[in-house]
């Protein structure tokens, strides 16, 4: 009987494995920010966005996507995010934990 158990619990992780991997990617819209800020940048007043976000980002913040209240930490491909700090953007990725593994980020026009 544990014979059994052990051979189909060894028949599942291929599937739940190959089910992981074939995941679609999701699209999210939203402004690239950074995950200490989020939407409100107030540590620069008077200055762009855009210049809190590097400020903060040089500081030891991530680059992050506010997609609406929500504040998603970007896992990879940051130097591309630091070209489109306070812009809108789609970002195509996978969600893991609170961060996106991004595949594209291109500005939304």
């Amino acid at each position: 009987m544990q014979n059994n158990r052990l051979i189909a619990y060894f028949l599942l992780i291929p599937l739940v494995l190959g089910a992981y991997s074939f995941a679609a990617n999701k699209v999210f819209e939203g402004i690239v920010t950074d995950d200490m800020c989020g939407r409100k940048h107030t540590m620069m007043p008077g200055k762009p966005d855009s210049e809190c976000v590097r400020a903060c980002v040089k500081a030891g913040s991530k680059h992050a996507l506010l997609v609406g209240d929500k504040v998603y930490k970007l896992g990879n491909k940051t130097e591309l995010a630091d070209k489109l700090v306070g812009q809108k953007v789609k970002i195509t990725g996978d969600v893991v934990d609170n961060s996106i593994r991004v595949d594209a980020i291109s500005p939304e026009k």
